[in-house]
């Protein structure tokens, strides 16, 4: 049987997200509300959704990838990671549909769950903000939640202020992008990370490229360390034991490639395919068949106010059924596409945020945008992971001292004795 299509749709929505994400996130990923939806038609009369977030994607949906589909049949287009998130999920989707059958059923892999892991996601929040996401998360049946370590903040004050509206089974994977640099900086503080009951995983905490300082690492610490798969090759990693296990993203077929080379050394990994729902129900039906997909998986679909399907995905005792439905398993929410849908440019101004760090004995490094700091930490301009660190974060008041401050820092980061 073929399938063709016969039409692809992009359409470009600005999907709302709650009110202390869209408040933290508008320092770093603040077009991630921007959603491209692509919508495939076939001759047969069955339709597929998929989704793209166009400012932050493993890849684009482009005019000549839908050119290439358009008049052929979808089938033929199965794991091809060449087309983009949204239009490679959008066939996935259809053809399961087509077919009756669950996505999964068509990468051609045995189930080996009924149910995937899954975490809450945050960037960095202030402890307070993310004890109360840690509570969200709780009430919403999730047992994990991942968040960004940064040298901004108190890690140890986050790490209690979790722990403290938390059961023990709940668990922390911090991430640090590689912001502790080398292992002489990052075993003290993984040491007395290892102490707190909550903290289950440590992610990229120093560069990856440091073969020699994971290893040295890894024989100081006792919980999990991960790292992006690939970096350093996955044959280096294995071979010098470096890492308790990966990160797993992208397509679907570099997804299922890096997932079996996994599973021949027995390394978990966790999925990070980031979207709202439609994404979500992908990172699913990718889990049903990896085996070693046991860590929970990063979808951040917490974020959304409105995930933008029709029914909600249900999360239990830190796990989301795999749905029986063909396809995704999900159905597009039609009246949301209509209710946020954006016109071009598909693109948000940057927030205009003075960003002011502060640390005991009166120091303070101010910042214009979130790019500045990551440049002073990766350079060690800044205290590793010093206790009481504060990121202030400030919209323009109108007042002659804030615009001074912003100014200056826009033109260089700058020292001071006050906010």
């Amino acid at each position: 049987m073929k399938l063709i299509v016969t039409d692809i749709e992009r359409i470009t929505v600005r999907a709302p997200m709650t009110a202390r994400c869209e408040e933290w996130n508008a320092r770093e990923v603040w077009q991630w509300c921007i959603c491209e939806i692509t919508r495939v038609t076939t001759d047969a009369g069955f339709v597929g959704y998929g989704e793209t977030l166009p400012h932050y994607t493993w890849g684009r949906v482009t005019d000549e990838a839908v050119a290439r589909v358009k008049g052929h049949n979808a089938a033929d287009f199965l794991g091809d990671d060449s087309l983009g998130a949204g239009l490679q999920m959008a066939l996935y989707d259809v053809v399961g549909k087509a077919l009756g059958v669950p996505a999964f059923r068509l990468f051609n892999l045995p189930q080996v769950r009924e149910a995937v892991p899954i975490a809450w996601w945050n960037i960095d929040f202030p402890p307070e903000a993310l004890a109360l996401e840690a509570q969200n998360a709780l009430a919403r049946g999730y047992t994990a939640l991942k968040t960004k370590a940064r040298p901004w903040w108190d890690v140890y004050e986050q790490v209690d202020a979790i722990s403290a509206v938390t059961p023990p089974h709940f668990k922390i994977d911090m991430d640090w992008n590689q912001m502790l640099i080398n292992a002489s900086n990052a075993a003290p503080v993984l040491t007395e990370l290892d102490k707190q009951e909550r903290v289950a995983l440590y992610e990229s905490p120093i560069f990856q490229r440091d073969v020699e300082g994971q290893k040295l690492l890894r024989s100081k610490t006792k919980k999990a360390i991960a790292l992006h798969f690939g970096d350093p090759p996955f044959p280096v990693a294995a071979r010098g034991e470096i890492c308790d296990g990966f990160v797993v993203g992208g397509g679907v077929s570099r997804v299922l490639r890096d997932g079996a080379i996994a599973a021949q050394f027995d390394k978990p990994f966790f999925l990070q395919i980031v979207g709202a729902g439609l994404t979500t129900a992908l990172s699913i039906q990718l889990g049903a068949v990896l085996p070693m997909a046991q860590w929970p998986a990063v979808n951040c679909l917490n974020n959304y106010a409105d995930d933008l399907i029709a029914q909600p995905i249900v999360v239990s005792e830190g796990y989301a059924h795999v749905p029986d439905a063909p396809g995704l398993g999900v159905d597009i929410d039609e009246a949301a596409l209509v209710k946020y849908k954006m016109e071009p440019p598909y693109e948000i101004p940057r927030p205009k945020l003075l960003l002011s760090v502060s640390w005991p004995g009166k120091r303070v490094r101010h910042y214009a945008n979130i790019q500045q700091a990551w440049t002073d930490a990766f350079a060690g301009n800044i205290p590793v992971q010093d206790r009481g660190a504060r990121m202030h974060v400030r919209a323009d008041d109108g007042s002659s001292d804030w615009n001074e401050k912003f100014t200056r820092a826009t033109a260089a980061p700058f020292w001071s004795s006050s906010l």
